[in-house]
């Protein structure tokens, strides 16, 4: 479980710092918004 947490806070992290060097604030959130989903559908629905 610590290596699980640790794994997510590093990529917080990398998300984060991608962030800082992004000009346009609606390119950032539409980023957010299609790896959100894309997570939620690997997490969830693994191979369906």
């Amino acid at each position: 479980m610590r290596r699980l947490i640790g794994f997510i806070l590093f990529w917080i992290a990398v998300g984060m710092a991608i962030m800082i060097f992004l000009p346009n604030e609606v390119l950032g959130i539409l980023i957010i918004f299609v790896l959100l989903l894309l997570g939620y559908n690997l997490f969830c629905c693994g191979g369906c």
